[in-house]
């Protein structure tokens, strides 16, 4: 009895190890945002001061990376409502130019809650990184309020289910 379960233990360890998911999804609560999100894994805080607009502003970001792609979401508050807009634009502009985007489709994610003057649009776009290899892109801005968002997914191709279950995780509160 004892040789059998010596051998369960022994030969069952590594099934166990293969139980840890990949996506180990969790709810996140951004500081001084009024947002949820789902993120695959646990992320780490920054924040620095960026342009947006007219203004330096604070911006904090929390990002992680599993399963190959690096999940991103980043905010700050304009303190005025009616920049949204440009802001957004702005920054969809910026980030494509970092990733000199060669293909771009967009179309309209559905968000309760943000701002109506400026609608919140999911983008695919493929790039490229700063160390020349190929990246695509899949992120969606959108405001609440006086606050801007960006979540994003950095991975070497898109990957639709990961995305669709980290977009679908948004929520403002």
């Amino acid at each position: 009895m004892r040789f059998f379960l010596l051998v369960v233990l022994l030969c069952g360890s590594p099934l166990l190890n293969g139980c840890s998911p990949t996506f180990n999804w969790r709810e996140v609560r951004p500081a001084h945002a009024p947002l949820v999100a789902l993120f695959p894994c646990k992320p780490d805080q920054g924040e620095r001061v960026v342009k947006l607009g007219a203004k330096d502003l604070a911006m904090t970001m929390l990002a992680c990376d599993s399963g190959g792609i690096k999940f991103a979401l980043a905010h700050a508050d304009l303190k005025d409502s009616a920049m949204t807009d440009a802001v957004l634009a702005q920054w969809k502009a910026a980030t494509l130019a970092n990733l000199q985007a060669q293909s771009v489709a967009e179309q309209p994610f559905v968000l309760k809650g943000a701002n109506a003057l400026s609608p919140p649009v999911l983008l695919v776009a493929s790039g490229t990184r700063p160390d020349g290899s190929a990246v695509v892109l899949q992120a969606v801005w959108f405001a609440a309020g006086s606050v801007v968002f960006q979540a994003a997914m950095y991975g070497d191709t898109a990957n639709p289910a990961v995305a669709d279950a980290y977009f679908a995780g948004l929520r403002l509160q």
